[in-house]
């Protein structure tokens, strides 16, 4: 695995590549509040099939910032300027974690040639819910003055684990609680500014979206029941689903075993043309 930082209009963002680069490229962005770690229980399957381009969001991990707010449209022209500096040519195949879902979304839709499938897990297309907004923006303020504090990792590991997955496997809480602790507070605080409380309608883009698409959602999902998304599916011109039992937001680090098959399993329903990256 290689490791590179590259500039982009989002800021200098860490970019990981893993895998034989013969092989076609997805590109992996991860959910809000967390970096790229979420995605390791995975890697090893989804190296099998795919030169994984992991990109670290802004204001995550030990990725930069601009300086300045930020929408989700820019996040989609930072990626492309991620494949472009690293020599990523032609269509790959996109798979993203809430945040990295919306990002993959935009992409798809602005920039069709660019997209051969997208993978969406735990990714709301519905505008940001008032008391969500209004939740969110209180735990912010606590948060610019205290910086994280326990509470505020137990409320975040609260958020996008299951109940079942915080009973049964602390190691991944303990990642969501590290992921949170270890980020830049200023840099953090704007990316959820930028993205979370500024999140859009995404409804009346999917028709757009022509690249064969799979939603996943957690069964425990607070934000994204499994009706919600195969309404969404329905506005999709290629779009199908899948619901994985036991677990919320972060279905790579909850089910591991279960979202890599998914993904495997839709990319070999949809091949890759012989050797396309």
């Amino acid at each position: 695995m290689s490791e590179r930082m590259v500039t982009t209009r989002v800021g200098r963002l860490k970019v990981a590549v893993h895998g034989e680069p013969q092989r076609p490229t997805a590109v992996l962005w991860h959910s809000l509040f967390v970096d790229e770690r979420t995605w390791a229980r995975v890697v090893p399957d989804l190296a099998r099939d795919r030169q994984l381009v992991i990109v670290t969001g802004p204001g995550h991990g030990t990725s930069g910032d601009p300086g300045h707010r930020y929408t989700m449209a820019d996040c989609a022209g930072a990626a492309l300027e991620v494949l472009d500096a690293i020599g990523v040519e032609g269509p790959v195949d996109w798979v993203g974690n809430a945040w990295g879902g919306h990002v993959g979304i935009i992409v798809a839709a602005q920039h069709p040639d660019r997209l051969r499938t997208l993978v969406a897990a735990g990714t709301p297309v519905h505008p940001y819910r008032l008391a969500d907004r209004l939740r969110t923006s209180l735990l912010l303020v606590v948060y610019r003055w205290f910086g994280p504090i326990g509470y505020l990792g137990e409320a975040v590991a609260s958020a996008l684990l299951s109940e079942h997955t915080r009973g049964t496997d602390p190691s991944a809480a303990d990642l969501v609680r590290e992921c949170f602790a270890g980020a830049d507070r200023k840099r953090l605080t704007n990316a959820v500014v930028s993205v979370s409380l500024s999140r859009l309608d995404l409804k009346p883009v999917l028709p757009d979206v022509q690249a064969p698409t799979l939603f996943i959602t957690g069964s425990a999902h607070p934000d994204w029941s499994p009706d919600q998304m195969r309404a969404a599916a329905a506005l999709l011109p290629h779009g199908s689903t899948q619901v994985v039992d036991g677990t919320a937001y972060l279905v790579p680090l909850e089910a591991p075993t279960a979202f890599s098959s998914s993904v495997r399993e839709f990319w070999t329903a949809h091949p890759t043309g012989q050797g396309r990256r």
